[in-house]
C-alpha cells in the first residue's frame, strides 16, 4: 500500500521492497526506560565486582562487561529495565502500518530480544512480524551490520531488496554497512 507517507524521493515506497525491517524503540514503540537509572544499576553491578565503569556510557559498559566476563550479569540488569519499559511502552504511528505490508517484516533492535517481543505482544503486533533480532540475539550489535543481516536472513530477503526503517544515526549506519536502503522515521512525518 503506497500512501502520502511514502513520498521520500530518495527511497521508493516501503511496499516496493522485498522485505521491511523496523527498529523498535523510537520507531514502532517508545519504551518507557530511564536510561540513566539503567546505567546507574549497571555501574553498581560492576562495583560489586570491583570494576570501575565510571568513564563508560551504557553501551561501552557492554564492551567492558565482555572484557571482565560479566556480560550475562550486565545483560540481566539492562534486560529487566527494558522488559519493564516494553510493558509500559507507548505505541507509535508506524506500528499501525505493520498489518498493511504484503512482504516479510522483521524487527532489528538495540534492545534485548525479550523486550522486543514483550513490546510487540503488549501492542498486539506479534502476528505482523516474521523475525526479531535483538542486541543479544547475535554476537554483535548495531551499528555492526550483523544484526540487520541476521534479520534479513530470518525473513528470507537479500540486503539489496530490503529497507530498514529507524530513528537514529546508528540505524542509518547499520543500514549503510549492510548494503540496505534506509528510511528515517522523520521521512514519514511529512503528511
Amino acid at each position: 500500500m503506497t500512501d502520502a507517507l511514502d513520498t521520500d524521493p530518495a527511497t521508493p515506497p516501503l511496499d516496493s521492497f522485498d522485505g521491511i525491517v523496523y527498529d523498535l524503540d523510537g520507531t514502532l514503540v517508545r519504551l518507557l526506560v530511564d536510561w540513566d537509572a539503567v546505567a546507574h544499576d549497571v555501574a553498581a553491578r560492576f562495583r560489586e565486582h570491583r570494576v570501575d565503569a565510571s568513564d563508560h556510557d551504557l553501551w561501552a559498559m557492554l564492551d567492558l562487561a565482555d572484557e571482565h566476563d560479566l556480560r550475562a550479569e550486565v545483560e540481566a540488569v539492562i534486560g529487566e529495565h527494558e522488559r519493564t519499559g516494553a510493558r509500559n511502552s507507548t505505541r507509535l504511528p508506524l506500528a499501525d502500518r505493520l498489518d498493511t505490508h504484503a512482504v516479510p517484516v522483521g524487527v532489528c533492535s538495540l534492545n534485548c530480544e525479550a523486550s522486543v517481543r514483550v513490546a510487540l505482544e503488549t501492542h498486539d503486533l506479534t502476528e505482523w512480524v516474521d523475525a526479531v533480532v535483538g542486541r543479544d540475539t547475535v554476537a554483535t550489535r548495531k551499528p555492526d551490520p550483523e544484526p540487520l543481516l541476521a534479520t534479513l536472513h530470518a525473513i528470507g530477503v537479500d540486503p539489496e531488496g530490503a529497507v530498514f526503517v529507524g530513528d537514529s544515526p546508528r540505524d542509518r549506519t547499520t543500514a549503510e554497512r549492510a548494503g540496505v536502503a534506509y528510511r528515517s522515521v522523520e521521512s514519514f512525518r511529512t503528511e
